[in-house]
């Protein structure tokens, strides 16, 4: 009965506090059946031998299963670095793998000590999805070759390229078009097989490929090419002094950053995203980036593939009801013990189903439906991403991502930086009201507006800053220039209007007066009766009825003082204005010195 309880804490609360011990073998089961296609087919796509693949899922199983950061998340082979592991171990060869791996963990490692874990989640959402749609397209185009157990072009741009020549070449290829007819039935599989109902529908699709595909390539008279397996053991590769002579080159440093900014991203942004998926104990993002990197350095160390949290694994261990880390910690196990004791079944795999695997992580990766959603809900956050997108497939990922950070801070600068200029002539006053955030950037838009007001001809300028929420020095001196430059040509009067902390300088400190020494009451001399001190002059900050009230139009005023041939103002000497006497001038500084609003 209390076991019975305890099941039912553990599906319903998800607390983790009953813990169901059948559902987390379940779950670690299915894990373990969509983990191993995908940590194949990853180790393939990325030029790399499969069994290095398996010992990237057996580490993200067994040590980052147990670490604490995210419960739920499972880490393995990502199919979104699968790209840049192929460019790396084409550049450099895959001895030189392990050195950049361990560099990436022990960078992971530092990143998390300093607490920069919830920095990656300060990127912008477009830049995110343009990053994964420009990941996912080069990895589908990438893998339809293999996918016809063919050999791809190059970079990106020559395999989309290259596709019609592909197709082809397919057609007229017998044993080719069966390798591709595989490829294609699991592709469609993957989309349509989770609308299998029953019991069957919870075999995870990417297994019912390979089954299929095992059971196809062994028919008399197909000759498909078929993964092929070595030992477990003789796969691990420790990286020697040679290999670490290599972190001299640039090229060598330059992939441990790009690995690094990559893969932690890539985990980060799952983990926000596994967050949703469950009502359990939320990631510790910190955490999670130094298991990261604990994961990775042990990988480099073994000479194996970089690791990441991957989203297909998470999802199917979430789905399958698992609540703690017992389940991502068991599919590891499974992994380790099928290659050690059934390696053989591995060869039978054809490599056109892997790629088939692959094609459709990389439409989901692709996402092509979001591009239309963004269009619809911002379509300057579209622009980023789409630019972010075309960026990666043209150059190449850190290139890519670098290009679509660049775009979403212009474009958050730009809209941070509204700002409205409006000029016209009323009467004899040419008027310039500026409202919104002046900044650098439009500084040429400002300046146009102070030309059209400085050539209005009229005798007075206002120029209202009242509605400025924030004024940068560029803007400050530009505005402070054209003053200066206007209040000198004579006959001139130029108001200028700014509120409370922008343009008001600050009154300047009174010296402190030395206090007289203390003398006892009996010893200081009876004058008689004390009066106050003379005053200076009177304050017009002490007499509200001095100064204007606020609803004054003006603020900042014309330190120039009146001249006698000037003619009169508008408040010269005003009977309806309380405080200004007969024949004062209200915009003569010297009467009025600042005026706070």
């Amino acid at each position: 009965m209390a076991w019975a309880k305890n099941r039912a804490k553990g599906k319903a609360g998800g607390t983790g506090r009953g813990i169901d011990l059948g559902t987390e073998i379940s779950a670690s089961l299915v894990v373990f059946l969509v983990a191993l296609p995908l940590c194949i087919g990853v180790a393939v796509a990325s030029g790399a031998p499969a069994e290095l693949g398996i010992i990237t899922g057996v580490v993200g199983g067994l040590v980052i299963g147990m670490t604490p950061g995210s419960t739920l998340q499972v880490s393995g082979p990502a199919a979104g670095l699968a790209a840049l592991v192929a460019e790396t171990v084409e550049a450099q060869g895959i001895a030189a793998l392990g050195v950049i791996v361990l560099g990436s963990g022990i960078l992971q490692i530092l990143l998390g000590l300093i607490r920069l874990g919830r920095m990656f989640q300060a990127t912008s959402i477009a830049v995110v999805q343009g990053m994964l749609a420009g990941i996912g397209l080069p990895l589908m185009f990438s893998q339809s070759y293999p996918l016809a157990d063919n050999q791809a072009a190059g970079t990106p741009i020559e395999n989309m390229l290259g596709f019609p020549g592909l197709i082809a070449e397919t057609l007229a290829n017998p044993q080719a078009a069966i390798a591709a007819g595989l490829g294609i039935a699991t592709v469609v599989l993957s989309f349509v097989w989770k609308k299998v109902r029953g019991p069957v529908g919870k075999i995870p699709a990417a297994l019912v490929a390979v089954g299929v595909g095992i059971v196809v390539a062994a028919l008399p008279g197909v000759e498909v090419k078929t993964l092929q397996v070595g030992n477990l053991l003789s796969a691990v590769q420790v990286p020697g002094p040679e290999q670490f002579a290599g972190l001299a080159d640039p090229a060598i440093l330059t992939a441990i950053v790009t690995f690094t900014i990559i893969a932690s991203a890539e985990s980060l942004f799952t983990a926000a995203a596994v967050d949703r998926m469950h009502d359990g104990k939320r990631t510790r993002f910190n955490s999670e980036l130094i298991a990261q990197g604990a994961g990775n350095t042990l990988c480099g160390i073994l000479g194996s593939l970089p690791m990441t949290a991957v989203v297909a694994r998470s999802s199917a261990n979430v789905q399958s009801g698992a609540k703690t880390r017992i389940s991502r910690t068991l599919h590891g196990l499974w992994l380790l013990a099928f290659a050690l004791l059934l390696p053989n079944v591995l060869a039978l795999i054809p490599i056109s189903v892997l790629a088939g695997v692959l094609v459709h992580s990389g439409w989901k990766l692709f996402a092509p439906e979001q591009f239309p959603k963004m269009w619809h809900q911002d379509r300057g956050e579209f622009a980023v991403m789409t630019l972010t997108t075309v960026a990666i497939v043209a150059t190449a990922l850190l290139e890519g991502v670098l290009i679509g950070l660049a775009a979403g801070i212009v474009l958050a600068a730009l809209r941070m930086s509204q700002t409205s200029v409006e000029h016209r002539v009323e009467g004899d006053t040419a008027k310039l009201v500026v409202a919104g955030n002046a900044t650098f950037l439009r500084l040429p838009k400002l300046i146009d507006a102070l030309e059209a007001v400085g050539s209005a001809g009229t005798p007075r300028i206002r120029l209202d800053l009242m509605k400025v929420t924030h004024l940068d020095h560029a803007c400050r001196n530009q505005i402070e220039e054209f003053v200066t430059q206007k209040r000198a040509v004579p006959g001139a009067r130029v108001e200028l209007l700014m509120p409370d902390g922008l343009g008001a300088p600050k009154k300047p400190k009174k010296p402190k007066k030395a206090k007289p020494p203390e003398q006892s009451e009996a010893s200081k001399p009876d004058h008689g009766p004390r009066f106050a001190e003379p005053s200076a002059g009177p304050d017009p900050t002490a007499d509200p009825g001095a100064v204007p009230g606020p609803t004054a139009e003006w603020y900042y005023l014309d330190p120039h003082p009146l001249d006698a041939h000037r003619d009169p103002g508008p408040y010269d000497g005003h009977p309806d204005i309380p405080g200004i006497p007969d024949g004062l001038d209200a915009f003569d500084d010297s009467r009025w010195r600042e005026t706070p609003r």
